[in-house]
């Protein structure tokens, strides 16, 4: 008798344990659900981060010399994307190390979506177009354009 209780209990305590697994994996969210594509296209940065109207973005990915700033954005939609903000760019007088960032104020357009390679699902931004709406930095343009990494 001893041993039908023993096993009674062992097979009591193994079914416990099984139905509170069961209970606790169904009860959280669910952690392997695919996360939902943006539907609008993302700009992905240095590190293949993709984001959403960021409030900072670098430029120069090797050497920091160049970065937009305080974005503000008017428009992200589907085909293109416009925000204002600073461009602060590295005069690299007498040599980048010690030289002096200056601020030029820009405006930011990004067009060209297409389909991202690193999350074919995705959709990202793949030129900026920077406007110089004052100054602008020696050898630049009004209007500088640059593909942007895939």
């Amino acid at each position: 008798m001893r041993g039908s209780l023993t096993g009674t209990a062992i097979t009591l305590a193994a079914g416990a344990l099984l139905t509170a697994g069961m209970t606790t994996a169904s009860a959280g969210p669910a952690a392997t659900a695919p996360k939902a594509a943006p539907s609008r296209p993302v700009l992905v940065d240095c590190r293949w981060q993709r984001d959403i109207r960021p409030a900072d973005f670098i430029l120069a990915c090797g050497d920091g010399n160049s970065l937009l700033s305080g974005l503000h954005w008017k428009q992200w939609g589907s085909q293109a994307a416009t925000a204002v903000g600073v461009n602060w760019v590295n005069d690299c007088k007498p040599y980048c190390a010690a030289g002096t960032f200056r601020r030029y104020p820009v405006i930011v357009h990004l067009d060209l979506p297409q389909t991202w390679t690193k999350d074919p699902a995705v959709q990202h931004f793949t030129r900026m177009s920077l406007t110089y709406t004052a100054a602008r930095p020696e050898g630049f343009n009004t209007v500088m354009t640059y593909p942007l990494w895939d």
